[in-house]
């Protein structure tokens, strides 16, 4: 299973899910895909085996991903103060993968339905779901 994990900025988020998958998960192999490298590099000290940067990067990455796991606006062009191309944006909608987002309602989006809570909450529940999908034999 190949688990993606897309983030820009300063990568915590990313840093964070990958950290939290690895507390229980330390077998799987992760693949932090950064918008920006210095994104990426958060990833990879968190403990993502495999990094790449930038928009190729996830355009690749995306097509043969099983899980892409990410903030919401992986999905928005020009979310993220404008490091999602349209390209990237794209690329991870079209993608087969099982996407699992992480709301955040900022940048001019709100995600109807979705409770206000702190976004540890949010990574927390991002990562059951991934557990959830995993075969007994990865726990």
């Amino acid at each position: 299973m190949k688990i993606t994990i897309i983030d820009g900025q300063g990568g915590r988020i990313g840093r964070t899910v990958i950290e939290q998958i690895k507390k229980k998960h330390a077998g799987l192999e992760l693949y932090a895909i950064g918008t920006n490298s210095i994104a990426t590099s958060a990833m990879l000290k968190a403990g993502a085996e495999n990094g790449a940067t930038g928009e190729n990067a996830v355009i690749v990455n995306a097509t043969d991903s099983d899980v892409i796991i990410g903030p919401i606006g992986i999905m928005f062009a020009n979310a993220l103060l404008g490091e999602i191309t349209p390209a990237i944006a794209a690329a991870v909608g079209a993608s087969g993968a099982f996407k699992i987002l992480i709301p955040v309602n900022r940048c001019n989006h709100y995600i109807a339905g979705c409770a206000e809570a702190p976004m540890s909450e949010y990574i927390r529940s991002a990562v059951e779901k991934l557990e959830a999908m995993l075969p007994d034999t990865e726990a």
